[in-house]
């Protein structure tokens, strides 16, 4: 555990959290005595998502291309039509 003054974690709380380490804590305190807690979350293992995961569950209808009512291009534009 890394115990740190609150003048000492706003001066170097960077250095500090590049220390931390997995199950490490940081204490934080006042005139020594502890008031606060930070701890390194666990870091989730990262691996690519695969390509086509839902392949042929949906299909885009060939409506989806087609040009936007007037009313609902107002309403982006915030016109009121």
């Amino acid at each position: 555990m890394i115990k740190l003054n609150i003048h000492q974690a706003k001066t170097h709380l960077s250095r500090y959290l590049a220390r931390l380490k997995p199950g490490e804590t940081i204490q934080i305190c006042k005139r020594n005595t502890p008031i606060a807690e930070l701890r390194a979350l666990p870091v989730a293992p990262r691996k690519p998502r695969p390509i086509g995961l839902a392949e042929g569950q949906f299909k885009v209808p060939d409506s989806f291309f087609d040009p936007l009512p007037d009313d609902i291009i107002a309403a982006f534009e915030g016109r009121d039509e």
